[in-house]
């Protein structure tokens, strides 16, 4: 009977020398002084932005105008490297502050040939101050908490909604002949209401109307009563709520992380505990 050969195919085995490149590049990447320079680049890029809306001399323009090369350069070639270190480069993309990050990279690298292209240059240019949130983890840990509280305080707006219209309603009745001006329609009203809301100077809109209405002080009151204190207490109360979430989350994976590595660290150790026994009975 003849042996059949293993036909199963054999994975490419990679240069030791691109591992090698790729590894430091690894190193390169998550290290702090690294990130520290991605932060201060990112700094002096808002710096820059800055600068520009004042009257400068003519150096100094061109000064900025090199610098500015310079960080679009350095950006660049940061998502490069970010890009060649990822596990997955067919995922790369997928992370949503990837795809952020890229896309204001590359929206830089847009030429200025005509005044719409230098609007969206500059325009992607100040957004480049957004990557900090990016690239700082505390940063980027509050804004996904927020974006996933948006739909929860989403019903939430819907009842300020409904109340604001309800004010504006009652106050576009009572208080139109007083000031057409602030209670016109229920529009103009509920944008009244909103000012009521933040307290830009609501007292003299009160006072103005309690000359017909005395009571009316208990329109405004109850209304800020709802506004100011009850949703606005709810809003911050989900947006902690959901960061207490995901803080208890990151805890638990770092935990899980953390009782993996020490598993592994284990199984080494035995291993090599196992073979130390096993030289030491060949000796004998």
């Amino acid at each position: 009977m003849s042996s059949q050969s293993d036909s199963s195919p054999q994975r490419p085995q990679q240069d030791p020398s691109v591992q090698s490149m790729a590894e430091a590049l690894r190193r390169i990447e998550a290290s702090r002084l690294f990130q520290n320079s991605v932060i201060f680049i990112i700094v002096l890029s808002a710096i820059s932005i800055g600068a520009k809306t004042y009257e400068l001399p003519v150096f100094f323009s061109s000064m900025l105008v090199v610098l500015d090369n310079g960080i679009t350069l350095f950006f660049l070639v940061e998502i490069l490297l970010r890009f060649t270190v990822y596990e997955n480069r067919r995922r790369f993309l997928a992370d949503g502050w990837n795809l952020f990050d890229t896309i204001i990279v590359i929206g830089s690298l847009i030429p200025v040939g005509n005044a719409d292209a230098v609007l969206i240059g500059r325009l992607l240019r100040v957004f480049r101050v957004l990557r900090l949130v990016s690239v700082v983890p505390e940063l980027r840990s509050l804004i996904n908490a927020l974006l996933k509280a948006i739909p929860r305080m989403g019903y939430i707006a819907l009842l300020m909604f409904i109340i604001f219209y309800i004010y504006g309603a009652i106050g576009s009745l009572f208080f139109k002949d007083i000031d057409e001006v602030l209670w016109g329609d229920v529009s103009i009203a509920m944008l009244t209401l909103f000012r009521v809301a933040t307290f830009e100077d609501w007292t003299d809109v009160m006072y103005a109307t309690m000359e017909v209405h005395p009571l009316s002080w208990l329109f405004y009151l109850t209304f800020i009563f709802l506004t100011a204190f009850v949703f606005l207490n709810m809003m911050v109360g989900t947006i902690l709520e959901v960061m207490t979430e995901e803080h208890n989350k990151a805890s638990a994976e770092k935990a899980h992380q953390e009782r993996h590595d020490m598993a592994e660290k284990l199984t080494s150790m035995q291993e090599k505990m196992e073979e130390m026994h096993r030289l030491l009975q060949e000796k004998r």
